[in-house]
């Protein structure tokens, strides 16, 4: 157990410690709360769940099994460690054990949480309930030996949506005895299903359904999600079904001490602080020093190795045998060495590891005492997630929230209230996003050509997109049955799911000519220009040469202890007005509009200080998409007032959408890069000044919708953030942007206070 006050108080007296403890949560610990069953289960299968000490269920489990049985679907929406898959295991258990021939399909977003999950359904039910052969993992990297023996006799079958997409469905007459005798299709981790990656996954669910009608089944859907403010809608957005939803977690907890650590100011007046990831080095070795199991999370795979080699050092210089007692873990490691680390975790050889979000989600790596959030993961659904992987039993835990110099992990370290009292964020998906949807239908088309009824699957702008795609020459009609043109061959090899568009650039290792990784064209500019620094599997690269035309970059080796960021300078064309409103004197819009973005140029920042070590200018052709935006006038009272006092009333204006671009994430379930944004003291589109805030993705994913329906709370905790900062002329805590292109010129904090003052006047 650990002593959280007593190690707080060890912390505070430490030479470095500066107040860096804004708030301790204290987080009781909670009884567990039973429930019975409906009906007994079949004998066999609770004698089974007898022998391994599961002889009652939680409430939330037994109301989840109760709504399977009956046989509608079900949304189980419940903390970290609450016992989710039972929910789902026992319903399908039961099934299998009556019904011979039926079988179910699991979906998790990685495969390492598959390979968690089989370990799991092994200790559980097998020998006594399932044969070896009986359930299997299905994805990249199962031996092509064992593929058709899969096939043929396994009736669970755990995979991931990218081989569901790119493997089974296109192949589904292989797939025919699955899909004819399919009776629950388990959704896991369900939350991580969102933005342009659950748009997709969307689409191939649909895609699924379609082709199990087909077979003659309608499988039931159990989805299951960390805790979530539109649990219902979310399950119903990502599979096109209605479900009940299940929420209330009666499972029992330990107890938590929640502190929220901001590293300290070394520029009063410019609010410079101390590197939150040196203060996560810090904390992680203090912790890992007194024998506290520990996980460390940061946002980056280059940050998850600088954190690790920091700790690293700090250990070694307390006690050697330590040092070797700590890895780091990500994703670009070969799956070996990924099963190896959460080995070494689950036994107890490890005392912490330092990790990017891939070991988030529920992979079973034993009880952990602690763990360090580096910054804000961007939604409190994935910040409780990262924080509930400690304390996972009975046992009491303590997790620290780093905040970063950015306006929303800033305003939380000031008003920790506003994270505590907060309740959980709305989950976006458009599946019916034209670019997504179209991919879809040609991937359906080839499985099984499409016809006006799909629209039950795929919606009503089914005649619409069907049409385009017959424009642009890739699918014709016979017979009201729309084909693929003979030359597409293959379609879902050319859609990546976890990206907008399909198209990839290849980074070539100039040192030998083979090829690095692959990037998705809508981010290559951004990543892979010349100078930039890439990382791969931790090594740094430097970026000599981009190839627009063959859509190549190459790079070289090289040793540098800084890091690369774009600077780009973004204009926007309104298309078209779909919503408008007033809120006080201002109106306030929502709109298609396309973006033009050009990147012109890089900074080179030094790792872990963040310092600005030099900039270079870039020549690079412009990436124009169309999306959805929110934008909204400026009352005439607040420019009057610049006016008057003198105040810069474009660096206002940019200073406003810097800010409000940095505390909408709070009120929607995206990331800062998920969206941009555009100030102007004259637009030509709608002849005023305006700010605007638009989805980065195209054909837009929910979040300015969402900003649009709540302005006025935007509005209002922008105002908070920016007037309770602390520096004077705007810092990157609530006004600046690392992406400006325009190097955060101008910038006029005051000028800001008094726009959304006006804005906030009735």
């Amino acid at each position: 157990m650990v002593d959280s006050a007593a190690f707080l108080r060890h912390l505070a007296a430490q030479p470095a410690y500066s107040g860096q403890t804004t708030h301790v949560e204290h987080i009781p610990s909670r009884q567990a709360s039973y429930a019975g069953l409906d009906k007994p289960l079949p004998g066999r299968l609770q004698d089974c769940l007898h022998k391994h000490g599961l002889p009652r269920f939680y409430t939330h489990q037994a109301q989840a099994i109760n709504i399977a049985r009956k046989g509608n679907n079900v949304m189980v929406a419940t903390p970290t460690a609450s016992g989710k898959t039972l929910c789902y295991n026992v319903p399908v258990l039961e099934t299998l054990l009556g019904e011979p021939f039926s079988c179910a399909l699991y979906l998790f977003p990685t495969k390492a949480l598959a390979q968690d999950q089989l370990h799991g359904l092994s200790q559980l039910f097998h020998p006594d309930m399932l044969k070896m052969a009986e359930f299997a993992t299905f994805d990249g990297d199962t031996p092509l030996s064992q593929r058709a023996e899969i096939r043929k006799r396994a009736r669970i079958i755990l995979t991931n949506p990218d081989m569901l997409h790119v493997g089974i469905l296109p192949n589904h007459r292989q797939w025919s005895r699955l899909l004819h005798h399919l009776r629950y299709v388990i959704v896991d981790e369900a939350h991580t299903y969102r933005g342009v990656f659950g748009s997709h996954v969307a689409c191939v669910l649909r895609r699924l359904r379609r082709l199990c009608e087909l077979y003659g089944s309608h499988p039931q859907f159990i989805c299951c999600s960390a805790t979530l403010a539109n649990p219902g809608e979310h399950a119903q957005r990502l599979t096109g079904l209605p479900f009940e939803v299940v929420a209330d977690d009666g499972a029992p907890h330990g107890g938590k001490d929640f502190a929220f650590w901001n590293p300290p100011l070394i520029d009063i007046a410019r609010s410079v602080r101390r590197s939150a990831n040196s203060e996560a080095a810090s904390l992680f070795a203090e912790l890992v020093s007194r024998n506290i199991r520990t996980l460390a999370f940061a946002r980056s795979r280059r940050l998850t190795e600088l954190i690790y080699t920091y700790a690293r050092q700090r250990l070694a210089e307390v006690d050697p045998a330590l040092a070797e007692k700590i890895k780091p873990y990500r994703a670009g490691y070969l799956p070996e060495e990924r099963r190896q680390i959460e080995h070494e975790l689950f036994t107890g050889q490890l005392l912490g590891a330092v990790a990017t979000t891939a070991l988030e989600l529920g992979i079973d790596i034993g009880d952990l005492g602690a763990t360090v959030l580096t910054g804000y993961p961007g939604s409190i659904a994935s910040t409780w997630q990262q924080a509930g992987r400690s304390g996972r039993g009975k046992e009491q835990s303590l997790s620290f929230l780093i905040g970063l110099d950015n306006p929303l992990d800033q305003y939380f370290m000031r008003h920790p209230e506003a994270f505590f009292g907060k309740s959980f964020e709305n989950a976006l998906i458009n599946p019916e996003n034209p670019y997504i949807l179209r991919a879809h239908l040609l991937c359906a088309a080839w499985e099984l050509p499409v016809s006006s009824i799909d629209d039950k699957f795929f919606g009503p702008a089914l005649g619409q997109e069907l049409a385009e795609l017959q424009k642009q020459g890739i699918v014709k009609e016979s017979s009201k049955r729309w084909y693929p043109l003979p030359a597409i061959a293959y379609p879902a090899q050319n859609v990546s799911i976890r990206s907008a568009s399909g198209e990839n650039f290849a980074l070539i290792n100039a040192s030998n000519g083979s090829i690095l990784e692959t990037i998705e064209a809508s981010v290559a500019l951004f990543q892979i220009h010349p100078g930039a620094i890439y990382l791969h599997q931790g090594e740094p690269y430097l970026v000599t040469e981009l190839n627009l035309d063959s859509r190549t970059a190459r790079a070289r080796p090289t040793e540098v202890s800084y890091y690369t960021q774009t600077m780009e300078i973004t204009g926007l064309h309104v298309l078209n007005v779909m919503r408008q409103k007033s809120s006080g004197q201002t109106g306030v819009y929502l709109g298609d509009v396309e973006v033009t973005t050009t990147v012109v140029g890089f900074k080179k920042k030094a790792q872990f200080t963040e310092e600005v070590i030099g900039e270079e200018p870039l020549d690079l052709p412009p990436q124009h998409f169309p999306t959805v935006a929110l934008w909204f006038d400026l009352p005439p009272g607040a420019v009057a007032r610049i006016d008057r006092e003198q105040l810069d009333f474009p660096g206002g204006l940019h200073a406003a959408e810097h800010a409000a671009i940095g505390i909408l994430p709070m009120f929607a379930l995206c990331d800062r890069n998920d969206i941009g944004g555009v100030s102007t003291p004259f637009h030509p589109d709608t002849g005023r000044a305006g700010i605007f805030i638009y989805d980065g993705y195209p054909g837009g994913i929910g979040i300015a919708e969402k900003g649009f329906d709540l302005i006025e709370q935007l509005w209002q905790t922008t105002l908070k953030a920016i007037s309770e900062c602390p520096c004077v002329e705007g810092c990157p805590s609530c006004v600046q942007s690392p992406k400006c292109g325009n190097n955060n010129q101008p910038l006029d904090k005051k000028a800001a206070r008094v726009l959304l003052e006006g804005l906030l006047e009735e």
